[in-house]
């Protein structure tokens, strides 16, 4: 049992977990919807809490961490990969013996279904913008993949299933993957290689450079779903004014970004993340409460 619990911002657990966790808090559970304006603003929050849930849009710093003299827990309503890419910083946590959990593969499968989504739209000219003078078939289309995951290789299972040819990069092979049939090549080789590439990577990732996007060349499409630009903005910038490229993202992909780019004809966002399903918020909140209770046992 925790003392108090607070909800930092709009985590998107579901209201049966939320009615859960308030079994958990001595002190009536606090639960804030919106996303904290301020450093200040987040220290009002979490400052008399011994447990705080979080969602990603929200950084939880030193800075703030540390006016949290009771915290012992931290519970990330998110993906959490690694120190580096995680909105919590787990360096000072691990030092004030602060536990700090995340979740993994809760709103992958939605992704994929958003990306074949777009690239029919835009393969066959359903949409505002068309690819190539003609409408063309995703079968037999060269198409890498930049992140060989849990979603990465979702969408590589369905792509192979249309009959595309599947090519991947990652900073580890995959044996299995290769043995369905999606061939491994290093990253410049990819990028030459392929048509169509999509970035499966963490937050706060950068794979794609001037010298990258001059090997990928004209008359491609990008695709990103990863929280953020997991390429440089400039080269980005340079390579999609040439009318033949095209580039898919969702609101994470675009982020901030978005009112930039929304100025191209050739640059499609979403104002939805394309993971982020009735069926997800399912999931998060069951793995967020199992994360929880193991701790406390």
């Amino acid at each position: 049992m925790f003392r108090q619990i607070v909800i930092v911002d709009k985590t998107g657990l579901r209201p049966w977990a939320l009615e859960k966790l308030k079994n958990y808090s001595e002190k009536p559970m606090k639960q804030f919807d919106d996303i904290p304006k301020s450093d200040a603003e987040i220290i009002e929050r979490i400052q008399h809490a011994d447990c705080v849930l979080v969602s990603w849009h929200t950084q939880l710093r030193s800075e703030t961490l540390k006016h949290a003299k009771k915290l012992k827990y931290v519970g990330m309503c998110c993906s959490l990969y690694d120190s580096s890419s995680a909105n919590v910083d787990i360096e000072f946590a691990a030092k004030n013996e602060i536990t700090v959990t995340g979740i993994r593969e809760y709103g992958d499968e939605g992704v994929p279904e958003y990306i074949i989504s777009e690239l029919i739209r835009l393969t066959k000219g359903i949409g505002n913008q068309q690819w190539k003078d003609e409408p063309v078939e995703l079968k037999n289309r060269k198409i890498g993949i930049i992140g060989l995951g849990t979603t990465g290789k979702m969408l590589a299972d369905i792509l192979l299933a249309f009959g595309a040819n599947v090519y991947y990069f990652s900073r580890s092979r995959k044996p299995q993957a290769e043995q369905e049939g999606i061939e491994y090549l290093p990253l410049h080789e990819l990028l030459e290689m392929t048509e169509i590439i999509s970035l499966h990577l963490p937050k706060h990732s950068c794979v794609l450079g001037i010298e990258e996007f001059i090997k990928f060349g004209n008359g491609k499409i990008l695709i990103n779903t990863s929280l953020g630009f997991t390429f440089e903005k400039a080269a980005f910038s340079n390579w999609i004014s040439n009318k033949s490229n095209y580039a898919i993202f969702d609101s994470d992909g675009i982020g901030s970004l978005k009112k930039e780019f929304d100025k191209y004809q050739n640059v499609i966002t979403a104002e939805l993340t394309s993971g982020w399903t009735t069926e997800a918020q399912e999931r998060l909140s069951n793995k967020v409460l199992d994360n929880l209770k193991s701790f406390l046992k």
